[in-house]
């Protein structure tokens, strides 16, 4: 993605809505240019036009919570690559970190992605050598991902070394947390099943404590984060057993 797209993309997320001209006068650019970047932006489904407006996706949609600190998300599934082998069968689930995560997985041959996100299931169909396992239950149409005792159920049917994870904050005292208890209920009944939890964020979460519980320090494995994450928490998770992986964001 170009770094203009980048600076629209955070610009319609800060104000919901944002008109074509008033982009074109915060950055400099002919409205020409603009409208070609929102049309290219839309058709990847990261905004919506509207009569000389563009508009943020629903906030909880996965494209729209894709572009939010959208470089750095890249960078950390990019980094993660290197953790999968060839022909290896892993988890992930519905994140939008998760999802650039596994549209890298190309590099990777013979990959069985099994998951719980219609989306991913709908985006990695381009890459050729991977299969996915879609896991069945209750579909929300906003976020496509399924949750509750079916998908529990569905999970149990497997077993693997790795759950890629995504979460909405971090604190010592209350460890890794996500803002939706249904997700986390069926995120943590599917990491029952693998050996490994690694969990995909940007170091901006750490900090902050979501609504819902997601994992206590102990059960991660690896955590999967950008080089700002600050020297006190590299220190933190170091010391509670957790490996970190920085991706260099520059």
């Amino acid at each position: 993605m170009k770094e203009r797209e980048l600076e629209i993309l955070k610009l319609v997320n800060e104000k919901e809505k944002i008109s074509v001209k008033e982009l074109s006068e915060t950055l400099h650019i002919s409205m020409v240019t603009i409208r070609k970047d929102l049309e290219n932006l839309e058709a990847q489904g990261l905004l919506h036009r509207q009569h000389g407006y563009a508009v943020k996706e629903s906030s909880d949609a996965i494209d729209s919570r894709m572009t939010i600190r959208y470089l750095e998300k890249k960078k950390i599934a990019q980094r993660a690559v290197s953790l999968v082998n060839p022909m290896e069968t892993i988890f992930i689930e519905s994140g939008s970190t998760c999802a650039l995560f596994a549209q890298e997985l190309a590099a990777v041959n013979d990959v069985t992605i099994i998951t719980n996100s219609a989306y991913i299931a709908r985006h990695v169909k381009a890459i050729p050598s991977a299969r996915v396992i879609l896991l069945g239950g209750d579909y929300d149409t906003v976020s496509e991902v399924t949750t509750g005792p079916v998908t529990a159920l569905c999970a149990r049917e497997y077993y693997v070394d790795k759950i890629f994870v995504g979460i909405d904050g971090y604190t010592p005292e209350e460890g890794f947390t996500n803002v939706n208890h249904t997700r986390c209920n069926t995120v943590r009944e599917i990491a029952k099943q693998a050996h490994n939890v690694i969990v995909l964020t940007p170091s901006e979460k750490f900090g902050k404590r979501s609504v819902a519980r997601l994992f206590a320090p102990e059960e991660v494995y690896m955590v999967v984060t950008d080089d700002r994450l600050s020297g006190e928490y590299r220190e933190h998770l170091r010391a509670r057993g957790i490996q970190v992986e920085l991706a260099e964001i520059g």
